[in-house]
């Protein structure tokens, strides 16, 4: 069952893989001449960009929460995650409707100063500079959640023998904290990236070529399957070529603790300047990430609003609810039949699938789309040749035209959210309960639905959460493959935002955004409560 599901996960991959070699014709000739340099520009200053904000955010603000002693520390615990909730796109619609050329500020500003076109410069929020700083204000909570998590799990013996080096509190960051914390930091990064590789609607919106952009572009805009697949598999190779650098960079060295004192974690208090500095580096994130674009949408809504507030708003929720249920059991029930496999039959094979199985979240959601698009179109298509000529009819599309093929690629995309956390809790699980299970004549399966799913019980409501939430707010692969008059609210919000309806399209934004907060600070106060020896104050 273990390799079944490995499988399952590892088809799109290999669909985008083997379209490496087949002929695209002119038209790969044609992109590399015109287009692609500027994909391939634009996503690598995308990604340096993001990368060093997030990286830079991330850390500084998980240190001053956990080391130090400020106004508002409590509270930007949690708030510091907030941003989570909130999609790149709809960050990127609420801060053009203030920002452009017609928008409050610029208009207040004129009117008040009597300036005219060409009086004074405003930078443009259409453009790759804003852009990166956009996504860098949304994404920085993957690096600030994992950072924090490591600078909580430090050994007090390494902060004792920093202290009798005689480092300071900025010597003990950079020097010893940081260092320490790589794994983590890296892996947060990583996950920023991912997400800023998968960005469609801010991307599109803002007017910025990216490789996923392109991808949608040469699909629907210019009908090439085989060349949207191989800039896909760039796409792709460029996201393996991050995770093996980054290993190869890391070499023998290893991170684990020689220690396990874990007594509460000494506070640096901050007073003064400095407390007003560490309270605003932690405000302006959470003010301009979530606070700011949360208001904006919500004066938005209260002003205009969606148009059809009624039963039509109500079916794009629906959508989204049944599809966000569905994918978020489905997800979870193959994350416990691929850690419960791994852990009957432990080996280099069956990690091997596992690892196969999660790698699905490193994949931008545009490739998931083509490499399932790909396959499942082609099943359709004999489908109906072969029930024609038996019945001389055609009975439609029966995969790629339905929800399911939505829920194939949500499962594929999000798997390894689930996997990882079902896997941690059932790590927990003395194989002890196994033992005694199986002496008393119950089955492995027996096992699994009495013992290990009543302990696993949290862990497998939060798995499903997380997914719930990113299916929530996936936008590119729910573009390319959701059926006909079949939308979600993420797509409304989309399709009104392009149509320069951004007053409309507030509705739906905010309705995304609520679903996310609950589960962001249910995480923040979990992390809060996973330290030994944290006092839980």
């Amino acid at each position: 069952m273990t390799f079944a599901v490995a499988a399952v996960v590892a088809l799109p991959v290999l669909v985008i893989l083997g379209h490496i070699l087949v002929p695209a014709g002119d038209i790969w000739s044609h992109l590399a001449a015109t287009v692609l340099p500027r994909y391939l520009t634009n996503t690598l200053l995308l990604v340096l960009g993001v990368g060093f904000g997030t990286l830079v955010i991330g850390t500084g603000t998980a240190w001053l929460v956990v080391m130090c002693r400020f106004p508002g520390k409590r509270l930007f615990e949690w708030a510091m995650l907030l941003p989570l909730a909130v999609p790149t796109y709809v960050i990127a619609y609420a801060y053009t409707d203030f920002l452009q050329y017609s928008g409050p500020l610029q208009s207040a500003l004129r009117e008040t100063f009597g300036w005219s076109r060409g009086d004074y410069w405003f930078p443009d929020i259409r453009s790759l500079p804003s852009a990166a700083i956009l996504v860098t204000l949304v994404l920085y909570p993957y690096v600030y959640m994992l950072a924090r998590a490591a600078f909580l799990e430090q050994s007090v013996c390494m902060l004792d023998v920093g202290r009798s080096l005689g480092r300071g509190p900025w010597q003990m960051f950079t020097q010893v904290a940081v260092p320490l914390a790589r794994p983590a930091l890296v892996g947060g990064v990583s996950l920023a990236l991912m997400e800023t590789l998968n960005e469609f609607g801010a991307m599109q919106y803002f007017g910025v070529d990216t490789f996923t952009t392109g991808i949608y572009r040469t699909w629907f805009g210019l009908g090439e399957q085989v060349a949207a697949a191989q800039l896909a598999a760039c796409l792709l190779a460029f996201v393996i070529l991050l995770v093996l650098l980054e290993r190869w960079s890391r070499g023998k060295r290893r991170y684990h603790h020689t220690s396990h004192r874990y007594q509460q974690l000494p506070e640096y208090r901050l007073t003064g300047i400095r407390a007003f500095a560490a309270s605003l580096a932690c405000t302006l994130p959470v003010l301009i990430g979530f606070v700011a674009p949360c208001l904006l949408l919500a004066e938005m809504a209260l002003r205009k609003g969606d148009s059809v507030l009624g039963g039509a708003f109500l079916e794009y929720a629906g959508n989204s609810l049944m599809l966000a249920l569905i994918a978020a059991a489905v997800a979870v029930g193959m994350a416990v039949i691929l850690s419960y496999g791994a852990r009957l039959m432990p080996g280099q094979l069956t990690r091997t699938a596992t690892r196969i199985a999660a790698l699905g979240y490193a994949i931008p959601g545009s490739v998931v789309a083509v490499g399932i698009l790909i396959p499942f179109a082609w099943i359709d298509n004999h489908l109906n040749q072969l029930y024609k000529g038996y019945t001389g009819e055609v009975f439609g599309l029966l995969f790629s035209g339905t929800a399911f093929i939505l829920i194939y690629a949500y499962v594929v995309r999000f798997l390894a959210v689930s996997f990882n956390a079902v896997e941690a809790s059932l790590e927990k699980v003395t194989p002890s309960m196994d033992a005694a299970a199986r002496t008393l004549g119950e089955t492995a399966t027996g096992t699994l639905r009495k013992i290990h799913t009543p302990i696993m019980r949290g862990s497998l409501l939060a798995a499903a959460i997380l997914v719930f939430v990113d299916v929530m707010k996936e936008l590119p692969a729910t573009i390319i493959l959701r059926p006909f008059n079949f939308d979600t609210l993420a797509v409304r919000a989309h399709n009104l935002a392009a149509d320069e309806r951004l007053a409309e399209a507030s509705t739906a934004s905010l309705a995304i955004v609520a679903v996310g907060v609950i589960p962001v600070i249910l995480l923040s106060v979990a992390m809060r409560k996973s330290r030994p020896g944290q006092h839980k104050s």
